[in-house]
């Protein structure tokens, strides 16, 4: 094995790595904005396609499958434009060991950080369950929520719970939608959220559970939901509603990676 590997030219090591370099980047950033299932679905028909056209030699399906191919390229760049401009963006903005950290995803351990911008959405939520006024609160993790964003009206807004608390006041305009809080901002309110169609969601639950539910189905968001009729609060994440949370195991999921 080992003189099987001196034998491979530095040049071509090189060209390995950075090339499963470029696969995970690019894997990293359709998770982040949420086309994942785009991008496999790209890697499949491309597996499909040397099956058919290089290992079987089927030439008409391998033909019509080439045409694809041929214009693959232009297809991706329409499909993926949002993505493509952003990560171009974000190249020509970050310089140096800055932007090598930002490939690289180093991150440093935040968690005080994360606990103070977490606490005022803890005692909005609880201020919020003992006057049974109706919540939702999605808070961003690594897939972007900016389509969801563009739905309500733009805050960008510092992370308050007497801001929480007067955006979700009966009487205010934007307390039908759902809150989205991204980083330390509170980005957007009054948005439109996918209602889940889950048959098993109990039948008392209302719009706000499935809305949550269905954001938790389609993102990896933290959504909290304040009942307006018992005011309970309630938790959605990764497709599943944890009913009745606690504000202690409120806090530890929201800090939780």
């Amino acid at each position: 094995m080992i003189e099987f590997l001196s034998k491979i030219p530095i040049k071509d090591i090189i060209d390995i790595i950075l090339v499963g370099f470029f696969l995970y980047e690019t894997y990293l950033l359709v998770k982040k904005t949420g086309t994942r299932a785009i991008f496999m679905g790209v890697l499949a028909f491309i597996a499909i396609w040397i099956i058919v056209s290089h290992v079987f030699q089927l030439r008409m399906l391998g033909a019509i499958m080439d045409r694809f191919i041929s214009v693959g390229f232009i297809l991706l760049v329409v499909v993926f434009q949002k993505e493509i401009r952003e990560f171009l963006q974000a190249l020509g903005s970050n310089k140096g060991i800055r932007f090598i950290a930002n490939l690289f995803d180093v991150k440093k351990n935040n968690t005080d950080e994360d606990l103070k911008s977490v606490m005022p959405v803890v005692m909005a939520a609880m201020d919020m369950s003992k006057r049974k006024e109706g919540a939702l609160i999605a808070v961003e993790q690594t897939v972007s929520l900016d389509t969801f964003v563009e739905t309500g009206e733009m805050l960008n807004a510092d992370i308050s719970a007497r801001l929480i608390e007067n955006i979700f006041f009966k009487n205010s305009p934007l307390h039908d939608g759902a809150m989205i809080i991204s980083g330390k901002k509170i980005k957007a309110a009054g948005c439109i959220l996918p209602v889940s169609q889950d048959q098993t969601i109990p039948k008392y639950l209302g719009l706000r559970h499935r809305s949550g539910l269905g954001l938790s189905q389609e993102t990896d968001a933290k959504i909290i939901i304040v009942s307006e009729e018992t005011g309970k609060i309630s938790m959605a994440h990764q497709g599943e509603l944890i009913l009745g949370i606690s504000a202690e195991r409120l806090q530890q999921e929201l800090v939780a990676k």
